[in-house]
């Protein structure tokens, strides 16, 4: 490392430390860029099934099964918290690393609970007959539905490394923040989700 990133690097590390404010990290603006390329591919996804589905003459189609949105409300309102958990790991981090912990943990756990809860709901689908295949709703929901699961698979990934170097005391905030761009992306973009696939 050279003496003049060095000196620039540790002025933004005690800059963070004053509270002063400070450049974006790279790995922020990195994931903020990668976010709005997923926001383009949801946007797409949902647009085409909202085409579909305002075309077909019956919906959903005949003899599918109902998806469970009674079910997946109260799925829905555990990724909510834990979205707000995270906000919370966040806020308290500024103050204490310690304090942010309790909260991270939680965010993780609701977020594991989202994904397996998920991943119920598709084995009682299929055996419902709501398959790939079966329809187009079958296809989409799969789609829609599968690939936000795998985002949230991925940030959850992304959360559990974050706790760890918090348990080891290699965490720094930009880190945090970072992870919690795509765990934020998660949790905002299921409620247009769950409005246009399941209601």
């Amino acid at each position: 490392m050279s003496v003049g990133s060095y000196q620039s690097s540790r002025m933004r590390l005690v800059a963070e430390e004053r509270g002063e404010p400070r450049v974006v990290s790279n790995g922020v603006l990195g994931m903020v860029l990668f976010v709005m390329t997923e926001i383009m591919l949801f946007a797409g996804m949902i647009s085409a099934f909202s085409i579909v589905r305002a075309s077909s003459a019956i919906w959903p189609p005949p003899n599918q099964p109902r998806l469970p949105f009674e079910e997946t409300a109260i799925n829905t309102l555990a990724l909510f918290v834990s979205g707000a958990l995270l906000i919370l790991a966040q806020r308290r981090f500024a103050e204490s690393r310690r304090a942010a912990r309790a909260p991270l943990v939680g965010s993780i756990v609701l977020g594991a609970f989202f994904v397996l809860f998920q991943g119920w709901e598709w084995a009682s689908m299929l055996a419902q007959g709501l398959t790939l295949t079966s329809s187009t709703l079958g296809s989409f929901f799969y789609l829609i539905v599968g690939t936000h699961a795998l985002h949230a698979i991925a940030a959850i990934w992304l959360l559990f490394r974050t706790w760890r170097r918090l348990e080891r005391g290699w965490l720094h905030a930009s880190q945090l923040a970072t992870a919690a761009v795509l765990w934020y992306f998660v949790v905002g973009a299921w409620p247009l989700i769950y409005w246009r696939v399941y209601l």
